[in-house]
């Protein structure tokens, strides 16, 4: 049995630990400050809790509403809901597939494929702003959720196939050989064995991609004009003006674009850590 640490070695780790905690939320609080606070001024007080509690920001945000009546946060909630969903379950869906093709079979071109979608995630997205504005305006997609959802799952496929490829490295190719044996096919051995062994990685993988579409900004601006399709994120813009800025307002829209993902998070905490680490190593 190893030493138990002295008291004073005991109390360091949790002062630090503390001071690390205190570092970490008071950003966060001083956000909360500014979304419970009904001015719209840059609050310069380092105390990060509010002096007066109001929901003004909260209630501006959800209750908004055009000229005709819409409902803007509800269709701003849609639209982010939808675009998010439908890249993660297409990203993960063509990804799950290629990796394992990736990870399994040989053939002419796979190092230089794996090669090229590595090249594609190191430039950013506003290089390809231009083009991507260009193709889509020629297909008619323009402002649609259609041409916002491909932008993005071009995106996110390339780093899902990295991501799962490195986990269906770990999961030994025995298991499948017995299958083959038994008389299973590669679709079965795939749906059957592979993609539950590999469940952590998927997870993880689609809780990325669904983060990164539901926070991205620079394209969904561009390629959205119209007011009812704007994203949360894009809708968040509106607070900010050419000579002024409404803090509270854009405090309040920030606190709720980040509450699904941090449900998400809750939700499958339990899956964080072995999906990622588990495809760090290759078995």
């Amino acid at each position: 049995m190893g030493r138990q640490p002295s008291l004073t070695k005991w109390f360091l780790m949790n002062l630090v630990a503390m001071a690390a905690c205190a570092v970490t939320l008071y950003p966060v609080l001083w956000v909360v400050k500014m979304a419970l606070t009904p001015s719209q001024a840059f609050s310069l007080s380092a105390n990060p809790l509010p002096e007066t509690l109001s929901f003004d920001n909260f209630r501006d945000l959800l209750t908004a509403s055009n000229l005709a009546g819409e409902w803007l946060f509800g269709h701003w909630l849609m639209n982010s809901i939808l675009v998010s969903a439908v890249t993660t379950l297409l990203g993960i869906t063509l990804a799950t597939t290629a990796a394992y093709a990736f990870s399994r079979f040989e053939f002419p071109g796979k190092r230089l494929g794996m090669t090229l979608f590595l090249v594609t995630q190191m430039f950013p997205g506003v290089v390809m702003a231009v083009p991507l504005y260009i193709l889509l305006d020629t297909l008619g997609l323009l402002n649609s959720m259609i041409g916002l959802t491909l932008v993005y799952s071009t995106t996110a496929i390339p780093f899902c196939v990295w991501m799962l490829k490195g986990y269906f490295d770990t999961i030994p190719k025995d298991l499948e050989e017995a299958a083959l044996m038994d008389g299973a096919s590669r679709f079965t051995i795939f749906t059957r064995i592979i993609l539950p062994l590999a469940r952590p990685a998927v997870v993880v993988t689609a809780l990325f991609s669904f983060m990164t579409a539901w926070n991205e900004f620079i394209l969904a601006a561009t390629f959205l004009g119209q007011e009812t399709s704007f994203t949360l994120p894009v809708a968040l813009q509106r607070c900010v003006g050419g000579f002024s800025t409404e803090w509270g307002r854009f405090a309040a829209g920030a606190i709720l674009v980040s509450v699904p993902v941090m449900a998400l998070f809750f939700a499958l905490q339990r899956h964080l850590i072995g999906g990622l680490t588990a495809g760090g190593v290759k078995g």
